[in-house]
Protein backbone atom coordinates (compact mmCIF):
# COMPACT_ATOMS: atom_id res chain seq x y z
CA UNK A 1 0.00 0.00 0.00
CA UNK A 2 3.25 2.38 0.40
CA UNK A 3 3.82 2.32 -3.31
CA UNK A 4 -0.07 4.36 -3.49
CA UNK A 5 0.01 6.35 -0.18
CA UNK A 6 3.46 7.72 -0.43
CA UNK A 7 3.10 8.83 -3.77
CA UNK A 8 -0.62 10.08 -3.10
CA UNK A 9 0.99 12.20 -0.08
CA UNK A 10 3.71 14.05 -1.79
CA UNK A 11 1.01 14.65 -4.71
CA UNK A 12 -1.57 16.43 -2.38
CA UNK A 13 1.08 18.21 0.09
CA UNK A 14 3.18 18.80 -3.90
CA UNK A 15 -0.22 20.60 -4.59
CA UNK A 16 -1.07 22.51 -1.23
CA UNK A 17 2.57 23.82 -0.93
CA UNK A 18 2.35 24.72 -4.79
CA UNK A 19 -1.07 27.18 -3.93
CA UNK A 20 -0.14 28.46 -0.55
CA UNK A 21 3.16 29.30 -2.04
CA UNK A 22 1.47 31.25 -5.00
CA UNK A 23 -0.48 32.90 -3.01
CA UNK A 24 2.02 33.94 -1.42
CA UNK A 25 4.42 34.82 -3.81
CA UNK A 26 1.80 37.06 -5.46
CA UNK A 27 0.73 38.76 -2.30
CA UNK A 28 4.52 39.68 -2.19
CA UNK A 29 5.69 40.21 -5.55
CA UNK A 30 2.88 42.65 -5.98
CA UNK A 31 3.26 44.72 -2.87
CA UNK A 32 6.61 44.93 -3.73
CA UNK A 33 5.89 46.72 -6.76
CA UNK A 34 3.49 49.08 -5.28
CA UNK A 35 6.34 49.99 -3.19
CA UNK A 36 8.47 50.91 -6.12
CA UNK A 37 5.65 52.71 -7.46
CA UNK A 38 5.30 50.46 -10.22
CA UNK A 39 1.58 51.28 -11.95
CA UNK A 40 -1.56 49.16 -10.96
CA UNK A 41 -2.08 48.43 -14.58
CA UNK A 42 1.11 47.09 -15.06
CA UNK A 43 0.83 44.99 -12.16
CA UNK A 44 -2.20 43.42 -13.13
CA UNK A 45 -1.28 42.96 -16.48
CA UNK A 46 2.00 41.12 -15.54
CA UNK A 47 3.11 40.55 -11.99
CA UNK A 48 -0.73 39.28 -11.27
CA UNK A 49 -1.00 37.04 -14.22
CA UNK A 50 2.59 35.65 -13.88
CA UNK A 51 1.86 34.96 -10.53
CA UNK A 52 -1.05 32.62 -10.88
CA UNK A 53 0.51 30.99 -13.37
CA UNK A 54 3.86 30.50 -11.51
CA UNK A 55 2.65 27.06 -10.34
CA UNK A 56 2.60 25.85 -13.49
CA UNK A 57 5.53 27.09 -14.09
CA UNK A 58 7.75 25.47 -11.44
CA UNK A 59 5.77 22.27 -12.24
CA UNK A 60 6.36 22.30 -16.00
CA UNK A 61 9.84 23.35 -15.77
CA UNK A 62 10.85 20.48 -13.16
CA UNK A 63 9.40 18.19 -15.12
CA UNK A 64 11.32 18.62 -18.41
CA UNK A 65 13.81 18.48 -16.43
CA UNK A 66 13.19 15.45 -14.51
CA UNK A 67 12.70 13.37 -18.00
CA UNK A 68 9.00 13.53 -18.13
CA UNK A 69 7.66 15.48 -20.95
CA UNK A 70 4.75 14.31 -21.12
CA UNK A 71 3.54 15.56 -17.37
CA UNK A 72 4.99 19.05 -18.44
CA UNK A 73 3.01 19.53 -21.55
CA UNK A 74 -0.34 17.92 -19.80
CA UNK A 75 0.28 20.20 -17.07
CA UNK A 76 -0.34 23.35 -19.78
CA UNK A 77 -2.84 22.11 -22.03
CA UNK A 78 -4.67 20.50 -18.82
CA UNK A 79 -4.71 23.62 -16.83
CA UNK A 80 -5.73 25.57 -19.85
CA UNK A 81 -8.64 23.26 -20.64
CA UNK A 82 -9.88 23.28 -16.67
CA UNK A 83 -9.41 27.39 -17.16
CA UNK A 84 -12.13 28.07 -19.78
CA UNK A 85 -14.01 24.56 -19.16
CA UNK A 86 -14.08 24.57 -15.35
CA UNK A 87 -13.33 28.30 -13.43
CA UNK A 88 -15.02 30.15 -16.09
CA UNK A 89 -18.04 27.34 -16.18
CA UNK A 90 -17.85 27.78 -11.80
CA UNK A 91 -17.50 31.46 -11.52
CA UNK A 92 -20.51 32.10 -14.51
CA UNK A 93 -22.62 29.89 -11.94
CA UNK A 94 -22.14 31.98 -9.08
CA UNK A 95 -22.42 35.14 -11.64
CA UNK A 96 -22.81 35.38 -15.12
CA UNK A 97 -19.68 37.20 -16.64
CA UNK A 98 -20.34 39.88 -19.05
CA UNK A 99 -18.16 42.69 -20.24
CA UNK A 100 -17.07 45.53 -22.80
CA UNK A 101 -16.72 43.60 -26.08
CA UNK A 102 -13.94 46.06 -26.85
CA UNK A 103 -11.99 45.29 -23.41
CA UNK A 104 -10.25 41.94 -24.09
CA UNK A 105 -10.44 41.60 -28.04
CA UNK A 106 -6.40 42.16 -28.09
CA UNK A 107 -6.01 39.38 -25.54
CA UNK A 108 -8.68 37.11 -27.43
CA UNK A 109 -6.63 37.07 -30.80
CA UNK A 110 -3.46 36.82 -28.77
CA UNK A 111 -4.49 33.66 -26.83
CA UNK A 112 -5.79 32.40 -30.34
CA UNK A 113 -2.84 32.82 -32.49
CA UNK A 114 -1.03 31.02 -29.10
CA UNK A 115 -3.12 28.10 -29.35
CA UNK A 116 -2.42 27.58 -32.99
CA UNK A 117 1.11 27.93 -32.42
CA UNK A 118 0.91 24.96 -29.78
CA UNK A 119 -0.92 23.15 -32.29
CA UNK A 120 1.79 23.48 -35.24
CA UNK A 121 4.16 22.75 -32.12
CA UNK A 122 2.58 19.15 -31.65
CA UNK A 123 2.01 18.53 -35.21
CA UNK A 124 6.45 18.81 -35.35
CA UNK A 125 6.24 16.68 -32.33
CA UNK A 126 8.01 19.24 -30.04
CA UNK A 127 9.53 22.50 -28.52
CA UNK A 128 12.91 23.17 -29.55
CA UNK A 129 15.29 25.40 -27.85
CA UNK A 130 15.51 28.01 -30.71
CA UNK A 131 11.16 28.50 -30.49
CA UNK A 132 11.15 28.35 -26.48
CA UNK A 133 13.60 31.23 -26.36
CA UNK A 134 11.29 32.96 -29.17
CA UNK A 135 8.05 32.15 -27.49
CA UNK A 136 9.65 33.68 -24.32
CA UNK A 137 10.49 36.82 -26.55
CA UNK A 138 6.95 36.69 -28.07
CA UNK A 139 5.06 36.95 -24.42
CA UNK A 140 7.73 39.67 -23.38
CA UNK A 141 6.93 41.65 -26.35
CA UNK A 142 3.16 41.24 -26.50
CA UNK A 143 3.24 42.49 -22.60
CA UNK A 144 5.23 45.88 -23.46
CA UNK A 145 3.20 46.49 -26.21
CA UNK A 146 0.09 45.91 -24.39
CA UNK A 147 1.25 48.23 -21.37
CA UNK A 148 1.92 50.86 -23.79
CA UNK A 149 -1.10 50.41 -25.31
CA UNK A 150 -3.33 50.38 -22.54
CA UNK A 151 -0.78 53.76 -21.48
CA UNK A 152 -1.78 55.42 -24.54
CA UNK A 153 -5.52 55.25 -25.57
CA UNK A 154 -6.66 52.27 -23.52
CA UNK A 155 -9.01 52.88 -21.05
CA UNK A 156 -11.09 50.24 -20.69
CA UNK A 157 -8.67 47.33 -21.03
CA UNK A 158 -6.23 49.75 -18.39
CA UNK A 159 -8.91 49.52 -15.87
CA UNK A 160 -9.70 45.92 -15.71
CA UNK A 161 -5.94 45.17 -15.39
CA UNK A 162 -5.87 48.37 -11.95
CA UNK A 163 -9.26 45.75 -11.12
CA UNK A 164 -6.99 42.87 -11.22
CA UNK A 165 -4.04 44.63 -9.42
CA UNK A 166 -6.68 45.67 -6.89
CA UNK A 167 -7.96 42.62 -5.91
CA UNK A 168 -4.58 42.08 -4.17
CA UNK A 169 -4.44 43.36 -0.41
CA UNK A 170 -1.74 45.85 1.34
CA UNK A 171 0.43 43.64 3.41
CA UNK A 172 1.60 44.37 6.65
CA UNK A 173 5.12 44.15 7.71
CA UNK A 174 6.73 47.06 4.95
CA UNK A 175 9.35 46.11 2.50
CA UNK A 176 11.24 43.47 5.12
CA UNK A 177 7.76 41.44 4.98
CA UNK A 178 7.25 41.73 1.62
CA UNK A 179 10.72 40.59 0.37
CA UNK A 180 10.21 37.77 3.34
CA UNK A 181 6.86 37.06 1.33
CA UNK A 182 8.13 37.20 -2.18
CA UNK A 183 11.45 34.68 -1.25
CA UNK A 184 9.42 32.02 1.17
CA UNK A 185 6.86 31.81 -1.89
CA UNK A 186 9.95 31.34 -4.77
CA UNK A 187 10.87 28.27 -1.99
CA UNK A 188 8.07 26.96 -1.88
CA UNK A 189 7.02 27.08 -5.31
CA UNK A 190 10.43 25.36 -5.99
CA UNK A 191 10.28 22.34 -3.48
CA UNK A 192 6.04 21.81 -3.62
CA UNK A 193 7.24 21.25 -7.98
CA UNK A 194 9.18 18.90 -6.89
CA UNK A 195 7.02 16.70 -4.56
CA UNK A 196 4.53 16.98 -7.16
CA UNK A 197 5.89 15.86 -10.05
CA UNK A 198 7.65 12.92 -8.39
CA UNK A 199 4.52 12.01 -6.70
CA UNK A 200 2.62 12.52 -9.76
CA UNK A 201 4.91 10.29 -11.83
CA UNK A 202 5.10 7.70 -9.31
CA UNK A 203 0.96 7.59 -8.78
CA UNK A 204 0.78 7.46 -13.05
CA UNK A 205 3.11 4.04 -12.59
CA UNK A 206 0.64 2.73 -9.74
CA UNK A 207 -2.47 3.20 -11.84
CA UNK A 208 -0.91 2.44 -14.78
CA UNK A 209 -1.93 4.93 -16.95
CA UNK A 210 0.73 7.85 -18.33
CA UNK A 211 2.26 10.70 -16.98
CA UNK A 212 0.17 12.96 -19.38
CA UNK A 213 -2.84 12.08 -18.16
CA UNK A 214 -2.31 12.59 -14.40
CA UNK A 215 -0.67 15.86 -15.98
CA UNK A 216 -4.14 16.53 -17.71
CA UNK A 217 -6.29 15.95 -15.22
CA UNK A 218 -4.74 16.20 -11.22
CA UNK A 219 -1.54 18.48 -11.79
CA UNK A 220 -3.76 20.52 -14.42
CA UNK A 221 -6.56 20.87 -11.68
CA UNK A 222 -4.25 21.45 -8.74
CA UNK A 223 -1.83 24.28 -10.13
CA UNK A 224 -4.90 26.22 -11.32
CA UNK A 225 -6.57 26.43 -8.02
CA UNK A 226 -4.92 29.91 -7.89
CA UNK A 227 -7.34 31.29 -10.91
CA UNK A 228 -9.88 29.35 -9.26
CA UNK A 229 -9.14 31.52 -6.01
CA UNK A 230 -9.18 34.83 -8.53
CA UNK A 231 -12.27 33.68 -10.12
CA UNK A 232 -14.40 33.00 -7.16
CA UNK A 233 -13.16 36.07 -5.47
CA UNK A 234 -14.03 38.40 -8.63
CA UNK A 235 -17.14 36.98 -8.91
CA UNK A 236 -18.56 37.53 -5.53
CA UNK A 237 -17.52 41.16 -5.80
CA UNK A 238 -19.63 40.71 -8.87
CA UNK A 239 -16.49 41.75 -11.05
CA UNK A 240 -16.54 38.62 -13.33
CA UNK A 241 -14.76 40.21 -16.24
CA UNK A 242 -11.59 40.60 -14.39
CA UNK A 243 -11.79 36.80 -13.88
CA UNK A 244 -12.12 36.24 -17.06
CA UNK A 245 -9.16 38.46 -17.82
CA UNK A 246 -7.46 36.47 -15.12
CA UNK A 247 -8.42 33.56 -17.75
CA UNK A 248 -7.19 34.97 -20.78
CA UNK A 249 -3.74 36.09 -19.29
CA UNK A 250 -3.09 33.11 -17.47
CA UNK A 251 -3.69 30.78 -20.77
CA UNK A 252 -1.18 33.23 -22.64
CA UNK A 253 1.18 33.14 -19.98
CA UNK A 254 0.68 28.74 -19.67
CA UNK A 255 1.61 28.31 -23.44
CA UNK A 256 4.47 31.35 -24.47
CA UNK A 257 6.11 31.67 -21.53
CA UNK A 258 5.76 28.29 -19.29
CA UNK A 259 6.00 26.17 -22.41
CA UNK A 260 8.75 28.29 -23.79
CA UNK A 261 10.56 28.34 -20.70
CA UNK A 262 10.26 24.45 -20.41
CA UNK A 263 11.67 24.28 -24.00
CA UNK A 264 14.64 26.56 -23.38
CA UNK A 265 15.74 24.75 -20.31
CA UNK A 266 15.40 21.64 -22.45
CA UNK A 267 14.14 20.37 -25.51
CA UNK A 268 10.35 19.60 -24.96
CA UNK A 269 8.82 16.40 -26.68
CA UNK A 270 5.60 16.38 -27.60
CA UNK A 271 4.15 13.07 -27.98
CA UNK A 272 2.40 12.96 -31.35
CA UNK A 273 -0.71 11.54 -29.47
CA UNK A 274 -1.86 14.83 -27.68
CA UNK A 275 -2.94 15.57 -31.52
CA UNK A 276 -5.30 13.00 -30.89
CA UNK A 277 -8.14 14.54 -28.61
CA UNK A 278 -6.00 17.16 -25.84
CA UNK A 279 -4.87 19.90 -28.59
CA UNK A 280 -8.08 19.91 -30.14
CA UNK A 281 -10.39 20.14 -27.16
CA UNK A 282 -8.34 22.86 -26.33
CA UNK A 283 -8.68 25.08 -29.63
CA UNK A 284 -12.48 24.01 -29.58
CA UNK A 285 -13.00 25.48 -25.59
CA UNK A 286 -10.83 28.30 -26.65
CA UNK A 287 -13.06 28.96 -30.14
CA UNK A 288 -16.36 28.59 -27.80
CA UNK A 289 -14.92 30.67 -25.34
CA UNK A 290 -14.11 33.61 -27.60
CA UNK A 291 -17.35 33.39 -29.77
CA UNK A 292 -19.23 33.33 -26.70
CA UNK A 293 -17.63 36.62 -25.39
CA UNK A 294 -18.32 38.05 -28.70
CA UNK A 295 -22.35 38.22 -28.03
CA UNK A 296 -24.22 40.22 -26.11
CA UNK A 297 -24.55 37.90 -23.33
CA UNK A 298 -21.35 36.88 -22.32
CA UNK A 299 -21.32 33.74 -20.83
CA UNK A 300 -24.12 33.19 -18.80
CA UNK A 301 -25.18 30.60 -15.98
CA UNK A 302 -26.67 28.53 -18.78
CA UNK A 303 -23.38 28.39 -21.15
CA UNK A 304 -21.35 27.79 -17.40
CA UNK A 305 -23.31 24.62 -17.06
CA UNK A 306 -22.80 23.55 -20.45
CA UNK A 307 -18.71 24.34 -19.86
CA UNK A 308 -18.72 22.24 -16.81
CA UNK A 309 -20.47 19.18 -18.34
CA UNK A 310 -17.77 19.33 -21.20
CA UNK A 311 -15.26 19.37 -18.89
CA UNK A 312 -16.42 16.39 -16.60
CA UNK A 313 -16.66 14.54 -19.75
CA UNK A 314 -13.50 15.16 -21.29
CA UNK A 315 -12.05 14.38 -17.49
CA UNK A 316 -13.79 10.70 -17.52
CA UNK A 317 -12.89 9.93 -20.34
CA UNK A 318 -8.92 10.31 -19.31
CA UNK A 319 -9.54 7.88 -17.48
CA UNK A 320 -12.12 5.65 -18.83
CA UNK A 321 -9.67 5.02 -22.01
CA UNK A 322 -12.44 6.85 -24.51
CA UNK A 323 -9.58 9.39 -25.99
CA UNK A 324 -6.46 8.15 -27.31
CA UNK A 325 -4.69 9.85 -24.90
CA UNK A 326 -6.03 7.88 -22.06
CA UNK A 327 -3.74 5.53 -23.20
CA UNK A 328 -1.20 4.11 -21.17
CA UNK A 329 1.25 4.30 -23.85
CA UNK A 330 1.38 7.83 -24.02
Amino acid sequence: MNDFFLPALMTAGGLALLVASGEYLVKGAVNLARQLNVSPAFIGLTVVAFGTSAPELFVSVDAALSGVPGLAVGNVVGSNIANILLILGLTALVYPIRHDRRTLRRDSLALLGAVFLLLALGARGDVPTLAGVAMVALITAYLAYSYLRDARDDEISRHLHEEEAAEIRPMPGGLPAILAAVVLGLIGLFLGARLLVTGASDMARFFGVSDAVIGLTVVAVGTSLPELAASAVAARRKQADVALANVLGSNLMNILLILGLAGAVAPLPIDPKFMAIDLWVLLGATVVLLAVMDTKNGITRLTGCAFLATYAVYIMGQFLDLFPSGRSGL
